[in-house]
């Protein structure tokens, strides 16, 4: 499963938001009378939520990278 391929509405969450909708998906999963077709359709938005957060740590860990990047070539400069 791609990035590309995740939701609208998916991309629009924060990480908190798609881990509390991840502890909802799970309780549900866990839910006896839950049918089977539900169960996957759960299962794969709860895999589309969580590839989601995986981007949205990327997107934080580039930016710390370069920021950390940018303020050592800036301290380079400043000699």
């Amino acid at each position: 499963m791609k990035s590309k391929n995740i939701p609208a509405d998916i991309k629009s969450k924060s990480i908190k938001e798609a881990q509390n909708e991840i502890k909802n998906i799970i309780v549900n999963l866990e839910d006896e009378k839950t049918d089977l077709k539900e169960s996957l359709d759960k299962y794969n938005r709860m895999m589309q939520l969580n590839l989601h957060i995986q981007e949205k740590f990327r997107q934080k860990m580039n930016e710390i990278r370069n920021s950390k990047f940018d303020s050592k070539n800036q301290s380079s400069q400043d000699k």
